[in-house]
């Protein structure tokens, strides 16, 4: 039988699991920020790895110099952004109306009377689907705020991820080295294999995903400007942007685009001019949306991260249900670690061969 004793040490160091265990989560969460610098840099390392190669190996840069060099690519890219929409900003804000909340609140209404009255002339009682509409919009200078207080910071996270990128790149080789110390001799060659192969594949689908973004950006931005939208070049940024969210992201981009429109059109004709033009800015978004997701994006990931267009579908479609947004963003790059890591220690897995037959 099992002594008292033996039945309490076990309790005593589960308790104690538990509690050191509460401990690291604690101290993650305080330490977050520092967590999202480590990440981001780690993305900026894998994209920057093959401009670092490139220049060591192609224009003969000594290391530090190639590090350097990748770094200041980053900072041009990045103060060519902030010129290009500060301007931008400054100039249509007004026309968006983004700070003031009472004309917001105006061309709200403008726009519900509007419908309204196309509804009333159409025999549809508007009342029922407007009664008690009431949008609160005190919220927004608390929002705007919550802008200025994360701009306020982002210079200095900014340098933070940079610092740590430039280490991450520079001294690559020193870190895989200390990796190959660290791990078991028995699962040395097995895991900087999928270090490596990691890497690559990762590089490559961030590139991937940039480059889909982009055509799905100037395809926005076309419809747009065929169809007059003021503002074409911020709206088409924003709703490109959210295509990272998968499937629900096109999805919140064409209402969003569709609200822009007709409050870009306040004051003409609701039924003639606002109506048939959203409707023509939506059907555009839905094209695009078809291109992307039936050419575009199956031959930009599939390629990338070497998985087939419906393995990719089912796996961010469960990872939305298992985590949501979040789930769906991560999922494919996660999959792809999960494919390395499979090949590498169970290459013999008639399953895991299946899906890695192209890694």
């Amino acid at each position: 039988m099992i002594s008292s004793k033996i039945i309490a040490t076990g309790i005593l160091k589960a308790i104690g699991v538990l509690a050191l265990t509460a401990v690291v989560l604690y101290f993650i969460f305080q330490i977050q920020s520092v967590i999202i610098y480590l990440l981001v840099a780690l993305i900026l390392t894998l994209i920057g790895n093959p401009i670092t190669d490139f220049l060591k190996k192609r224009l003969k840069f000594k290391n530090t110099l190639a590090t350097i060099s990748t770094l200041i690519i980053y900072i041009l890219i990045v103060a060519g952004f902030i010129m290009m929409f500060i301007p931008l900003i400054m100039s249509q804000g007004q026309n968006l109306s983004l700070l003031n909340t009472a004309e917001i609140e105006m061309s709200s209404s403008q726009l519900i009377n509007q419908i309204s009255i196309f509804l009333e002339s159409h025999n549809i009682d508007s009342k029922l689907i407007f009664k008690d509409f009431k949008i609160n919009f005190d919220f927004i200078p608390n929002f705007l705020n919550s802008i200025l207080g994360i701009v306020g910071s982002f210079g200095m996270g900014l340098g933070s991820v940079l610092f740590i990128t430039f280490f991450f790149l520079k001294d690559r080789l020193l870190f895989i080295e200390a990796i190959r110390k660290l791990i078991p001799d028995a699962y040395n060659i097995q895991i900087l294999n999928s270090l490596e192969k990691i890497n690559h594949l990762l590089s490559r689908y961030l590139i991937g995903l940039i480059l889909q973004l982009f055509i799905v950006f100037v395809l926005y931005l076309i419809v747009l400007i065929i169809f007059g939208v003021q503002n074409a070049f911020i709206i088409a940024f924003l709703c490109a942007v959210l295509n990272i969210i998968p499937y629900i992201g096109p999805l919140i981009a064409s209402v969003l685009a569709a609200i822009l429109t007709m409050l870009s059109n306040l004051g003409n004709d609701f039924q003639t001019e606002i109506l048939p033009t959203t409707l023509f800015v939506l059907i555009g978004f839905w094209l695009v949306q078809v291109i992307d997701n039936n050419f575009s994006q199956p031959i930009i990931f599939s390629k990338s991260v070497s998985s087939h267009p419906l393995e990719i579908f089912l796996v961010i479609l469960i990872a939305g249900f298992l985590f949501g947004i979040i789930g769906m963003v991560i999922a494919v790059p996660l999959h792809t670690i999960l494919k390395v890591l499979g090949k590498e220690f169970f290459p013999e897995n008639k399953i895991i061969k299946l899906l890695t037959k192209n890694i």
